[in-house]
């Protein structure tokens, strides 16, 4: 199966300006990204980078520049794929820091196996993680994207399995969320963290992170 993972060059993970400046942001948005793509080839996937720019340092995987909003990019991919070939498509963003290739497997396996639609929504109602095979069916990353991807597809009579997975489930995009990588991850991006001088902080009773 191709897997695009969406990525942004363009002010990478702003919301964690309040810990990273500009240059650890876009080192720890390209960390996450490897992890995702090692991930997504480990789970038997295809992936290919659909990025907003040139991705620095390249990466072995095709890369797909298309600067258009998440949305239309995404779309404009399905229904290029669509033309050319007869088979499902993933979509797994590039944050998923702790995302495991069993856990992708469970997505892809899905909509092989049963539905039309696999989803994996993320803690706050957004969609983490898509898989397609539906001729109709088309995303909108608005909002909370969860309960649209349900309705689009109730819309084209595609038939859904939802995947409740934490590691799908998680993705980093605040300060909060840093505690999660350290946690679980075991990858480039935790191993980035701990670099930068990141660590655990359960003096409060619940996990943070504190740099030294």
């Amino acid at each position: 199966m191709e897997v695009l993972v969406p990525f942004s060059t363009d002010r990478p993970k702003s919301r964690l300006s309040s810990v990273l400046d500009p240059a650890e942001r876009a080192a720890f948005a390209r960390a996450m990204l490897a992890d995702v793509l090692d991930a997504v080839n480990a789970a038997g996937g295809e992936p290919r980078v659909l990025a907003t720019g040139p991705v620095e340092p390249e990466t072995e995987c095709p890369v797909e520049v298309d600067d258009r909003p998440l949305t239309r990019a995404v779309n404009a991919a399905l229904s290029d794929r669509r033309t050319t070939a007869d088979q499902p498509v993933g979509i797994v963003m590039a944050d998923l820091a702790i995302a495991t290739p069993s856990a992708l497997r469970e997505l892809f396996d899905a909509v092989e196996r049963a539905a039309d639609v696999s989803i994996a929504p993320g803690r706050g109602g957004g969609t983490n993680a898509l898989a397609v095979d539906h001729p109709e069916f088309h995303v909108d990353y608005h909002g909370a994207s969860y309960r649209d991807h349900r309705r689009i597809a109730d819309e084209v009579d595609a038939t859904v399995s939802a995947i409740d997975s934490h590691r799908l489930a998680t993705d980093v995009d605040e300060p909060a969320d840093l505690a999660e990588v350290l946690i679980h991850g075991e990858g480039r991006s935790a191993a980035w963290l701990r670099e930068a001088g990141f660590a655990l902080d359960a003096s409060g009773g619940r996990a943070s992170v504190v740099r030294k």
